[in-house]
């Protein structure tokens, strides 16, 4: 406890909000994720929402569906502000969690303010979790769910036009690799853009962050190596490791990353990536903040600015996107 502290305390970019959350964080009793065993995690992760998110967003469309995927039907949700409206383009959502944890309910906050914020529909995606279901069963979930949601189903109850694939954390893996595999074999309607959030970018290279972060700063290296094991990645393959690809042609793109992540610079390198590839990118740092922060915004307020300004920015890659 002592030496997170000191570690923070040496952090010129630590927020007061940040600190204090760490400080009760670290303080708690009981085993962290990775030591609790799977159930107990996955259950942690649910209760959370109501202790440190903030809250649900009324909307006029919450709406369960289902789409087929590669092993059996995906469980899916549509969010909307408005019961119907003209074509134009749907959100994708790929919640995070280390390929192990997160549901639907999970990331349900942060959904239907997309919703509201953008005035776009929003449709999360339930892929399968590791171990159950490892590698690559979450990807291929994700990348089925987008050309289902492609072809305009009557389902959705709105003409798409465009997709925007959009994640944290493991979901801004899929998110980028959802871009990806519409890139290089298209789906009825194109990829506008994308938001990875605080992406596993590039899980299969170490970078400085993972071990400048790797205690005290909400995920820890023990968590990510027991969500390694869970996942049985083939470290080779870009639906593990989007970086192994070359990025040109893909969409617009928006990257988030926060300053006190152990995977902060795999972000960092898929910005940098997409730039030297020629992509219009808008890279944004959520400075003293950490992994996660898109569903902390109660337990941190400041969070909830983080996200805004990020909202704001791609609204305007979207409107740029739709005028080309």
């Amino acid at each position: 406890m002592g030496a997170d502290c000191l570690n923070r305390s040496a952090e010129p970019s630590v927020r007061p909000d940040v600190g204090a959350f760490l400080d009760f964080l670290n303080a708690l009793p009981g085993p962290r994720s990775s030591e609790a065993g799977l159930d107990a995690a996955r259950e942690m992760m649910r209760k959370s929402r109501d202790v440190a998110d903030a809250p649900v967003e009324p909307l006029v469309v919450i709406r369960d569906l289902s789409c087929p995927g590669p092993g059996g039907d995906i469980p899916l949700r549509l969010y909307d502000a408005r019961e119907t409206r003209a074509p134009g383009p749907l959100l994708l959502f790929f919640h995070g969690g280390g390929f192990v944890l997160g549901d639907l309910y999970t990331h349900e906050p942060f959904c239907t303010m997309l919703a509201k914020a953008l005035d776009l529909p929003v449709l999360a995606v339930d892929y399968r979790l590791a171990p159950e279901h490892p590698f690559p069963a979450g990807p291929d979930d994700c990348i089925a769910a987008a050309r289902w949601a492609s072809a305009s189903p009557d389902a959705l109850g709105r003409g798409i036009t465009g997709l925007i694939p959009c994640g944290d954390s493991a979901g801004g893996n899929f998110a980028i690799v959802v871009s990806l595999a519409l890139r290089d074999s298209p789906a009825a309607v194109p990829v506008l853009a994308q938001w990875p959030i605080y992406p596993a970018a590039d899980p299969a290279k170490g970078y400085p962050s993972f071990t400048d972060f790797a205690e005290g700063y909400l995920l820890t290296r023990d968590d990510m190596g027991w969500f390694e094991e869970c996942y049985r990645a083939d470290r080779n393959d870009w639906r593990y490791a989007p970086l192994l690809k070359d990025q040109t042609g893909m969409p617009p793109t928006l990257v988030l990353t926060a300053g006190l992540d152990p995977i902060r610079d795999q972000g960092r390198a898929y910005a940098a990536a997409l730039v030297q590839s020629g992509v219009r990118t808008v890279f944004r740092e959520a400075t003293g903040n950490i992994h996660g922060f898109i569903s902390l915004r109660k337990a941190i307020p400041s969070s909830d600015t983080d996200v805004r300004g990020a909202i704001e920015a791609l609204k305007l890659i979207i409107e740029e996107a739709q005028a080309q």
